[in-house]
């Protein structure tokens, strides 16, 4: 269906049609309300090419996930994310355009330059912000309208989703003070993402101020690798090993329990398990695991504003994310030895 179309319906010039569809003057109010009614009872929709093609917003914005797409299939925070993000898009008139592409930062740059320079998108989101990201300054120079979800950098003039990743640290380091742990793990996700630095610092702080000792320790966010680095932590005498393990996300915390239970080792009696991620499977394993609760559908859904009001002109700068709220369950509790 075209404008050409509505026109003969209507017998009135094509000129005429395009004048009360784009919202322009040149045409009675009655005369565009005529036309609008049509084109809706015809079912008429703008050209998405037609409309790039004169400079229009394409009413499309763009995601490319540098991740493995198996992590999709049991990494919750990603598809809470996505469903927040849909909500909001599809109430103000856009789509999302995704891809997963593995963990091939160049290719999400290469990707984004592409769609840009095709005018298939308005605008972008940039998840997990990396050390040293190369994705900045390319968007930067391109002028593409993005949101971060990261930072917050000095720098960046566009809007930025930002968490106090330190706050985030003292509530689980101080849970678990409180408990009377005094020696405690900290197994971080990948060191290359911004996120896992700021907690890994965050946690060596708020341990250091209470006279806490704290092993450090990177792995991925796969169950398999979380499972071989508690076995390797508790692989030692039970005086000196950790009471407690901090995990970088629910499944690997999940894995981790496991692993543990499966040494003969008790949690909570003789080690606790935290996680700084809170699912559906913190509750659902045995013992249900305390984490750090965060509203992720809510947070996506606050980004594609954040991105949409950029696009149509508007720029929220720097938005801090509502602080983590911990959910004390189960694997969390007083040392026994």
């Amino acid at each position: 269906m075209t404008i050409a179309d509505i026109a003969r319906r209507l017998d009135i010039s094509k000129a005429a049609v395009s004048y009360a569809l784009n919202g322009q003057p040149g045409v009675g109010a009655a005369t565009r309300q005529r036309v609008l009614e049509v084109a809706e009872e015809m079912g008429w929709y703008p050209s998405s090419s037609a409309r790039a093609l004169r400079g229009a917003e394409t009413g499309v914005v763009g995601l490319v996930l540098s991740r493995p797409p198996e992590l999709l299939t049991f990494e919750t925070f990603f598809v809470h994310v996505l469903a927040g993000m849909e909500k909001v898009l599809a109430e103000r008139g856009s789509s999302l355009l995704l891809r997963v592409i593995g963990d091939h930062p160049d290719e999400e740059i290469r990707t984004y330059q592409r769609w840009w320079g095709e005018r298939r998108i308005d605008g972008v989101f940039l998840l997990d912000e990396r050390f040293r990201d190369p994705r900045i300054a390319t968007i930067e120079k391109m002028d593409i309208p993005a949101v971060l979800w990261g930072g917050p950098l000095r720098d960046w003039k566009m809007p930025a989703l930002w968490t106090d990743q330190g706050a985030d640290a003292e509530i689980v380091v101080a849970h678990l003070h409180e408990l009377g742990h005094r020696r405690i793990a900290h197994m971080s996700g990948p060191l290359g993402f911004v996120h896992e630095r700021s907690r890994r610092r965050g946690v060596r702080r708020a341990a250091t101020r209470r006279g806490m000792d704290v092993v450090t320790v990177e792995g991925a966010y796969t169950g398999p690798e979380a499972a071989e680095l508690t076995a390797t932590l508790l692989d030692g005498d039970p005086a000196t090993r950790p009471t407690a393990i901090i995990y970088g996300s629910d499944v690997m915390a999940a894995s981790g329990l496991t692993a543990a239970l499966e040494n003969g080792v008790d949690v909570p009696r003789e080690l606790s398990v935290l996680s700084w991620d809170d699912s559906q499977l913190a509750t659902l394993i045995r013992p249900s695991v305390t984490a750090l609760h965060r509203d992720n559908m809510a947070h996506g859904a606050l980004a594609a504003g954040c991105l949409i009001d950029l696009v149509e002109g508007r720029n929220r700068g720097r938005v801090q994310l509502p602080a983590s709220v911990l959910v004390r369950r189960d694997s969390t509790a007083a040392p026994t030895g």
